[in-house]
Parts: structure tokens; sequence; C-alpha cells
């Protein structure tokens, strides 16, 4: 297993199994993230893209209190206090916030604890949400005299609806993991002691699957939720033909006569 440090060791990085793992490590203060964080996390994410042994990734916070816990608000007053050093703060973080948003490769989030406010963001982000029963979700801005940008509240309502949306939103209350998972925050939630494996198992059978037809299906996916004039059909089209013309395809054709399982290497 290979190990890397970002921001000052507050994020963890390590690949194993042809899965790349990023650890919020920031436990003292429930993983709230901080500008260096952000900017930590779209380091290792780089460093997972750049690498093909990398399939797919997984987020988690460090210890078991949290995923994490929103922004580190003792930044507040220096980077949040008014409009002005907000627009900056944006800016700040904008890098990190973005990486993730267009990762091409799939990320799971695998949640235990505090997933709240920017850390729900964090999570809305990725591809697949995997909850303890012990977590938390919420959004508490209506709590804080602030408001969301436009990306995250899509993002919210594209996967809970505008009715659920609003709940979460205006109440700025703590919703518990099944009735996150009944709202369609997250995929699935199982018992504490099951997490870890649960979430191995689907970062195992999603790094043995080819790797193009999991980014093209990726892609396909966010086009969908996209607007109409934003969708680049041209370069979705393009993507799925590699894959029909892509060695992957071969074996897997190959594998599954042989009734074997396939070894996919990404070309």
């Amino acid at each position: 297993m290979s190990r890397m440090e970002f921001a000052a060791g507050k994020i963890l990085a390590s690949v194993e199994g042809g899965v790349g793992r990023v650890v919020f490590n920031q436990p003292e203060k429930r993983n709230a993230m901080s500008v260096d964080m952000w900017n930590g996390m779209a380091e290792a994410l780089d460093r997972f893209a750049e690498d093909a042994a990398v399939r797919c990734v997984i987020l988690q916070g460090a210890g078991d209190k949290a995923f994490v816990s929103g922004a580190d608000i003792s930044q507040f007053e220096k980077n949040r206090a008014n409009a002005d050093a907000q627009r900056e703060y944006e800016k700040l973080t904008s890098a990190g916030r973005a990486k993730l948003a267009a990762y091409r490769k799939p990320v799971i989030a695998q949640i235990r604890g505090f997933c709240m406010g920017g850390g729900l963001g964090i999570a809305m982000s990725t591809d697949i949400r995997i909850a303890s029963e012990d977590s938390q979700f919420g959004i508490p801005a209506a709590k804080l005299g602030i408001a969301y940008g436009f990306d995250m509240v899509r993002a919210l309502v594209d996967l809970v609806g505008p009715a659920h949306a609003h709940m979460i939103l205006m109440t700025g209350e703590r919703f518990e993991a099944h009735e996150a998972e009944r709202m369609g925050l997250v995929n699935k939630v199982v018992p504490v002691e099951a997490l870890e494996e649960t979430v191995a198992k689907l970062a195992a059978t999603m790094a043995a699957n080819a790797p193009l037809s999991l980014t093209t299906n990726k892609q396909t996916v966010k086009a969908v939720l996209m607007d109409r004039a934003d969708r680049d059909m041209t370069q979705l089209q393009a993507a799925m033909a590699a894959c029909f013309d892509s060695s992957d395809y071969r074996e897997g054709r190959r594998a599954f006569m042989e009734k074997r399982k396939p070894a996919f290497t990404g070309a």
C-alpha cells in the first residue's frame, strides 16, 4: 500500500488493490474542512487521476465521530465574515470543489457520524454514498444566517427533490441515517460494524470493472442532469464509441464466452 499526506497531514491518501482512499484527518474538529484541506483533497485527487492503477476512489473521515462536519468555523471570522470574504473563500476552495464535481473516476463516500453542511456537499458530489446507522445529516445554513450556492442546492434537489430540499434547508435540522436513505440522500445504510467491509466490497467490484465503461457511464449520468444546452453529445458519443473499440470490450466478450472473470486494462 502506498501512502501520501497533504495539507500538513490533514488529508491522508493511500492506494491499495486499485482503490484510492482519501481521509479527512482533523478528528479533533470532527473533520471540519479548512481551506488547506480543500486544496489537499484536490492534490490527492490529482494524484489518483494520473495513476492508471486507481480505478475508483473512497472518501472518508478519520475517527468515528464524523465524515466531515462542515467548514472549519474557526476560519469564518477571517475568511467568511461578509459577502466579500465569502466570495474570496469560494475562490480559495473552488479548485477542490470543481475537481470533485468533475472527477472522471467513480467516487464513493464512506460516511460515519456527522455529515453536515459543506461535508454533505462533498458527499453529494460523490457517485455513491454508503452510511453507517449512527450517521447524521443536515445543512444548518438557516441556523448560521447564511445561504448555500446554486451548485450545492442543485445537487441537493437532484438527489432528494424540492420538497425534501426545502425541509433540509429551511429547518436546518439533523436527519438520522435511515431518514436520509428514505429521502434519497444516501444509497444505503448499514450497521456500524459492516460499514468498512460493505464499502471495501463495493469498491473492489467497481475496481474490477472496465475503466472506460465506468468513466463513460459516469459522464452520461452527469449529462442527463445537465441542461440540454450544456451537454456535449459529440464528446459522449465519442466516449461510447471508444468503449466499443477498446481492447477491454474484446476481453469482456472473450471472458464471457470462456466463463471466467475478465482482466481489464483500461485500454
